[in-house]
């Protein structure tokens, strides 16, 4: 299936080996387009050492979820994001980031989910933001392969050598990457 054009469909970008950055190297994102050439998204394959029972020591509920808070982007870190996987909206302001993928940002909304909803959901610190025209320049200069976003990477349990496997099926599968719309990406 050929990759969906990253200005109009949310997209998964796995990062090509050449991009050796600190933080984006070996990374695989979700993104989604928010208007006028922007993007935003989230590193979907970065766990942190930090949990929310970490995080919030004497909250209960916080103490009951044992997956890792990942870093999903640089910008606002401070800020805990929950993708919550359900059919419909799981709080009034979610952001729809792939069908029955929502993004929650809210505090007491987050916390809401937390507290009701957290294995449905995975906690993120920051999240990553395109400028217009970003993500399309960083595509035709091959930083990323381009996907069909897909929830199961998303969400997928564990990320040990994710990467890996999604550059090794972008590489086995040249047709995922035609040129879209003017947009080319260079095997």
């Amino acid at each position: 299936m050929p990759a969906a054009e990253p200005s109009s469909e949310p997209v998964i970008l796995v990062a090509r080996p050449a991009l050796r950055d600190r933080l984006y190297g070996a990374t695989i994102l979700v993104a989604k387009p928010v208007g006028n050439g922007q993007h935003l998204g989230f590193i979907v394959n970065r766990p942190t050492r930090m949990t929310l029972g970490r995080m919030f020591p004497d909250h209960e509920p916080s103490k009951k979820v044992t997956d890792p808070i990942y870093l999903g982007g640089p910008v606002n870190t401070g800020t805990l994001f929950a993708l919550v996987q359900r059919q419909g909206s799981p709080a009034s302001g979610a952001v729809e980031l792939l069908p029955d993928l929502h993004i929650v940002v809210e505090r007491d909304q987050v916390d809401g989910i937390i507290e009701a909803g957290a294995e449905h959901a995975r906690f993120f610190a920051g999240l990553v933001l395109w400028k217009p025209g970003e993500l399309r320049s960083e595509i035709e200069r091959g930083f990323w392969y381009v996907h069909d976003a897909d929830a199961s990477v998303v969400l997928r349990k564990s990320t040990d050598g994710m990467w890996e496997e999604l550059v090794k099926r972008s590489l086995e599968q040249p047709q995922q990457q035609p040129p879209v719309k003017g947009l080319r990406t260079s095997l």
